[in-house]
């Protein structure tokens, strides 16, 4: 495993003690504001008959959506418990799900065997990865994405900061779903906005679409309106 194991144990500890349900995790918003918008984003570029694999699923709720528009869904995870949350909330297996430390290539190479190539969803995976693995993950989802699968990633713009900074900083106290993620020693890592990209050309995919999108979360402000989180979106692939 290539992943270090204070930061796995941390994801472990995180979905043991997260409560089943779907919207029990701060970033874990309905599909409708979510992979719904996202849609549009990548499906142009999707091979449609290709497995889609979601990476970093979870509790696998947009993995589930996801599963509706290909033959194919699996949810991927560092996080057995996080698997364990993703099977108790799809009791007919509308999806499947796996542990995989996409930094391990190992791991990912035998999964790429059994799927062939296939397409990537990732959200605020990169910011959550420990900065020495980002680069190993990056190449670890080319060789998932292999000859024809695309990537569609969407990671925390360098704004995101600010934002989090100030939910934390409440004289309230941050909200009761942000609080549990830094209270088991989870807190996403800066990542420079050109490195995301920069990435995914070293692993030997080409952008071929980009913007500006908010990540958006489960919870909510004094005034009733939901608290998103600047983010940009890509989507990668084999050059032509």
């Amino acid at each position: 495993m290539n992943v270090s194991s204070g930061y796995s144990q941390a994801w472990e500890s995180f979905w043991r003690d997260a409560p089943d349900g779907e919207g029990s995790v701060f970033w874990d918003a309905e599909p409708e504001v979510t992979a719904a918008l996202h849609l549009p984003l990548f499906e142009p570029y999707f091979h449609a008959a290709l497995p889609l694999a979601d990476m970093g699923c979870g509790n696998g709720r947009q993995t589930r959506y996801l599963a509706g528009r290909y033959d194919r869904a699996v949810g991927l995870d560092l996080s057995a418990a996080a698997v364990e949350h993703a099977r108790r909330q799809d009791p007919h297996g509308t999806a499947e799900y796996q542990r995989l430390d996409g930094a391990d290539l190992t791991s990912v190479r035998r999964l790429h065997a059994e799927l062939g190539d296939a397409n990537v969803y990732l959200r605020g995976v990169l910011h959550q990865c420990e900065p020495e693995d980002r680069a190993a993950l990056a190449e670890g989802i080319a060789e998932l994405a292999g000859e024809r699968g695309r990537v569609f990633a969407l990671e925390l713009a360098g704004t995101a900061k600010g934002v989090l900074l100030g939910l934390a900083q409440r004289p309230q106290g941050p909200p009761a779903k942000l609080a549990a993620v830094f209270e088991h020693g989870i807190a996403p890592g800066e990542v420079l906005d050109e490195a995301v990209p920069g990435f995914f050309r070293a692993a030997g995919l080409e952008v071929l679409a980009h913007g500006e999108l908010p990540l958006t979360t489960t919870e909510h402000r004094p005034d009733g309106t939901r608290i998103e989180v600047p983010a940009n979106w890509l989507v990668a692939g084999r050059p032509a």
